[in-house]
Parts: structure tokens; C-alpha cells; sequence
């Protein structure tokens, strides 16, 4: 997928400047540890493919706002992997910060991942200050509640729940940002980019719960069969395994289909192809 090194250098970057001056060594290390090398960084691509196809006339803001997704979802993976929360010993192919350093600094190393993604927003204030705010209160509500990530964690404590909802904030909400922010880093109205994210993010939130359910750790990097485990709402239990990669297709359709007329249509529909090559599962019970 395009734009690999434009987003390590403007993530890699903000890491630095959180590194600089008399920064507490354990927790500067583990923010690094939480950050690079990365993973497939799938949020920021889509950010700046819609931030290219409304125009990018303003670079320095479409990377502020994709550095800023990549870090609230970074944060959001090391509290994910609390005890409190999935227990999770491994992410992306390497031990979780909280067994690398331990549970109070992975606390710290989320909360500190969350307050770099709007500061490196806040710095674009200077150079355009409407988009600045308005890529703010799109992060902000894609976080928090009632619609943001915060709210999809919440969702697993509940006795009953909407998988839609469920899914929609716990994963969806982080894929919506990274369409609507891409536009408004390039000036554009982000209404008509909302279905592209939606549709996005579902598609992977239901690639996720088939990986969970076929994959070995060794493959996918991190801890397996958590939704069983954990007795969490998945597409697999809900659709089974071959009505889930059905389902999958169908939503990755919808996706290219939603994408608004513009002069970038093509590549940013090449970008969502590629990114329906990654998520679509190599293993299932008839190819295992």
C-alpha cells in the first residue's frame, strides 16, 4: 500500500518529540515499544488516500492526522492488552508493553499514546486552524463516548449487547475517523466519505473475529480464540465461518462502491482492493 514511509517518519517523529528533553527513560521506551516498528497501519493508508483524492493541499496536516490515528489506536491495543481487560502476553509478534515493563507503565504509555495523537493535532493550529479543530472534534468523538472506541471496550460488559453497535464503536469508529479526517486535512465536506469508513472498519472488525477463530498465535502475533474466552459478541458465532467471509466480501464491495466521485476514485478504490486482499482469511476449514 502507498504512503509506508511518509507515515513512519511523521509517527516516528512524534514519538521523538515525546522522547526529547528529560523524558522518564522506562516510559519513553515503552511508548517506543508500543509504536514501532508498527503494524499494518491500515487507518493512517486510508486517511491519507482520502486526504489525496479530496487534493492535499495541506500535507502537514493530512500526516498530523494520521499520525494521530495511529497513536489513539496504538494506545488503545496496550489497554487492551491489561489483565483487566484481554490479558494479552503478545501483540504484533512481541511481548505487551504491560509484560515488557509492566501494568502501571502500560497505563501510562496508553493514556501518554493518547495525549500525543491531539497534540500532534494541536501543533497544525498554526498552519490552519479551522481544519486543526475540526480534526480534533473528529478524534475526539471516534475516542470517547457515546460513539468512540472508550464505548466499544464498554460494550464487553455488558449482559446484552449490539453486536452493530458493538462493532461500530469497538472498531468501526477509529475507520470512520481515518476517512473523515483525511478529508477535512484536505478541506473537504467529510460527509460523503462516512459510509467508506464504516464500511471499512466493519470489514475488519469481522476479518479480526475470523482470524480469532482460524489462526494460530504464531500467524497472527497475538493471543487467539479470545472471543471464545472471553464470551465477547463475534460474526463467527453470529454468521458462522463461511457466512462470515461471505459477509466480509459483501461489506468490502459496498466499500469500493461507496467511494464518492473524485479525481483520486480509482487509486483510493485500488487502496480499499489491497486492503480486502489483507483481510480476507487464507485459512478455512475447506483450505486448512
Amino acid at each position: 500500500m502507498p504512503y509506508t514511509a511518509r507515515i513512519d517518519a511523521a509517527v516516528r517523529h512524534a514519538v521523538k518529540l515525546a522522547q526529547s528533553g528529560p523524558a522518564p527513560g522506562k516510559l519513553a521506551a515503552a511508548i517506543e515499544h508500543a509504536v514501532l516498528p508498527g503494524g499494518a497501519r491500515i487507518r493512517p493508508q486510508i486517511s491519507l488516500s482520502v486526504a489525496r483524492a479530496c487534493g492535499d493541499d495541506k500535507p502537514g496536516l493530512a500526516d498530523a492526522a494520521a499520525t494521530a490515528i495511529e497513536l489513539i489506536h496504538c494506545g488503545s491495543l496496550v489497554h487492551d492488552d491489561l489483565p483487566c481487560f484481554d490479558d494479552a502476553d503478545i501483540r504484533r509478534g512481541k511481548p505487551s508493553v504491560h509484560k515488557a515493563y509492566g501494568e502501571h507503565m502500560a497505563v501510562l504509555t496508553g493514556d501518554t499514546l493518547i495525549i500525543m495523537a491531539f497534540e500532534a493535532l494541536a501543533r497544525q493550529a498554526q498552519i490552519d486552524c479551522q481544519r486543526a479543530a475540526g480534526l480534533t472534534l473528529e478524534l475526539a468523538r471516534s475516542t470517547g463516548m457515546p460513539y468512540g472506541i472508550c464505548a466499544g471496550q464498554a460494550w464487553e460488559s455488558e449482559e446484552e449487547v449490539d453486536l452493530s453497535a458493538y462493532h461500530q464503536a469497538k472498531t468501526g469508529a477509529l475507520f470512520v475517523a481515518a476517512s473523515r479526517m483525511g478529508a477535512i486535512a484536505a478541506g473537504a465536506d467529510p460527509e460523503p466519505w462516512t459510509e467508506l469508513g464504516a464500511r471499512i472498519g466493519e470489514a475488519f472488525q469481522v476479518a479480526d473475529d475470523l482470524r480469532d477463530a482460524l489462526y494460530d498465535e504464531e500467524t497472527l502475533g497475538k493471543p487467539v480464540g479470545q472471543d471464545e474466552i472471553h464470551n465477547r459478541p463475534n460474526a463467527v458465532s453470529a454468521y458462522g465461518v463461511q457466512g462470515a467471509i461471505r459477509h466480509l466480501k459483501d461489506i468490502l464491495g459496498g466499500a469500493i462502491a461507496s467511494i464518492p466521485a473524485c479525481e483520486g476514485e480509482a487509486e483510493l478504490a485500488e487502496v480499499v482492493r489491497r486492503t480486502a486482499e489483507r483481510l480476507t482469511p487464507i485459512t478455512t476449514p475447506q483450505t486448512a
